[in-house]
């Protein structure tokens, strides 16, 4: 259990009982399984007050309702590259009032938005996965020996200067691909070199650097 706000009254009375008997604070943590620390301050509480139950209204009141927390995720997916900075600037200018953008974060972290690296290609047209689901049903029957003789080649471009463009977006899990949350890079402004190779079964080639030029194919 993370929190003591999660530990019912019951089984505080209970956890109670158990030190009040003489056990230790590191063995009732362990039977009930319960960090040390929780029922360290139960302990300290209950010394203090004399009381086992937790009083109804502890802890801060939150700082956004329910109708904000929709607006600032819903910001954050009208722009998943915007920061969790920019997020609080724009609640600021909408509402008038100002929020950290820790808060921000666990806001978004609670709508389910978390800040990943964009994964970053080129992405695939339905085009290009309709010929490639054909190219694999015509292939699928293909024997060790046909393969044998057949050599895969390709050539890509790679950029001399670094990518320091190390931008987070705001996702939900398990949605990395999706085409709004991939950075697109097929385009290198700066100096850059083509580089061919190919492979097969047996072997694969060289690479060949070409500078300075194109390859298409």
């Amino acid at each position: 259990m993370s929190s003591r706000h999660h530990i019912e009254d019951f089984m505080r009375g209970r956890i109670i009982g158990k030190i009040e008997e003489g056990r230790k604070i590191t063995d009732v943590a362990r039977e009930f399984d319960i960090a040390h620390s929780i029922v360290s301050r139960l302990w300290k509480s209950f010394k203090t007050t004399g009381m086992c139950s937790r009083r109804h209204g502890e802890g801060r009141v939150r700082s956004t309702t329910p109708a904000e927390v929709r607006y600032i995720v819903l910001s954050a997916k009208r722009n998943r590259r915007t920061t969790a900075q920019q997020v609080a600037n724009q609640f600021l200018a909408a509402s008038g009032k100002q929020i950290s953008r820790k808060t921000v974060a666990r806001r978004l972290r609670g709508g389910g938005l978390y800040a990943r690296r964009s994964v970053v290609c080129v992405p695939l047209t339905r085009q290009h996965r309709t010929a490639r689901f054909q190219w694999c049903r015509e292939h699928h029957n293909w024997t060790e020996q046909d393969w044998a003789c057949v050599l895969f080649s390709d050539e890509s471009r790679f950029s001399l200067s670094s990518d320091c463009r190390r931008q987070l977006i705001w996702c939900e899990s398990g949605t990395a691909y999706l085409p709004e949350n991939i950075q697109e890079k097929d385009r290198y402004p700066t100096c850059s070199i083509m580089v061919w190779a190919g492979i097969m079964i047996n072997g694969r080639t060289r690479l060949h650097v070409v500078a300075n030029r194109t390859m298409t194919g």
